[in-house]
């Protein structure tokens, strides 16, 4: 599908289809999401995917909108906390360098812990510093899903540490956002959007 066409012809889908998601499709959505940029490469993104049943029903007594956890498919997408560790970022960063994937200004040394100790840190900066991450490589899978024919809606009203404790997750990742996927069983039509001259504060020529 054409690229323009997927943004716009993408929805929040509430309702799906009893049939299954191919597992084809699933590492499809999983590789779109893998290949989302990331702040010096960080990818502090982590996927459960989620068919089992008893699993969903779980989900169910946490999760407040029903639609959420009655797709045929859930894929739950979390932040490693691992990845807020200078030791981490820094070999990501040392990684960019070594693939000669990244090239700093001329006037730039790179210096071990540079970008580290450049960047304001502490656990609540940290904490909005990947969930931006993970929000870009989480519409990376949404686009990608319009694109093979599924929907789905973003989902993040829960309980981040109950949801955690019925995925039996490591204290180490974080539950944000919980992505039902299916074949659409409707067609919503397109929500107003404002203009493009209500977006635009200025022109800076």
């Amino acid at each position: 599908m054409e690229f323009l066409n997927v943004i716009t012809l993408r929805r929040s889908i509430r309702r799906f289809k009893s049939d299954e998601v191919p597992d084809a499709m699933i590492h499809e959505l999983l590789a779109a999401a893998r290949l989302a940029p990331s702040a010096e490469n960080c990818q502090p993104w982590r996927f459960v995917v989620i068919k089992n049943q008893s699993c969903k029903a779980e989900l169910a007594k946490l999760v407040p909108q029903p639609f959420a956890t009655q797709a045929p498919l859930i894929i739950v997408a979390c932040i490693d906390k691992v990845a807020m560790s200078k030791d981490y970022i820094n070999q990501r960063i040392d990684e960019l360098f070594k693939a000669r994937s990244f090239f700093a200004p001329p006037t730039v040394k790179f210096e071990p812990n540079y970008y580290t100790r450049k960047r304001p840190t502490g656990p609540e900066i940290n904490k909005d510093y990947l969930a931006m991450n993970l929000a870009i490589a989480v519409d990376h899978l949404v686009l990608r899903a319009v694109d093979l024919g599924l929907g789905t809606c973003w989902v993040m009203q829960f309980d981040n540490q109950k949801v955690k404790e019925i995925l039996l997750l490591d204290d180490r990742y974080v539950p944000y956002v919980l992505l039902p996927i299916g074949f659409p069983a409707q067609q919503p039509k397109p929500r107003p959007r404002l203009m493009l001259k209500d977006i635009l504060v200025k022109e800076i020529n």
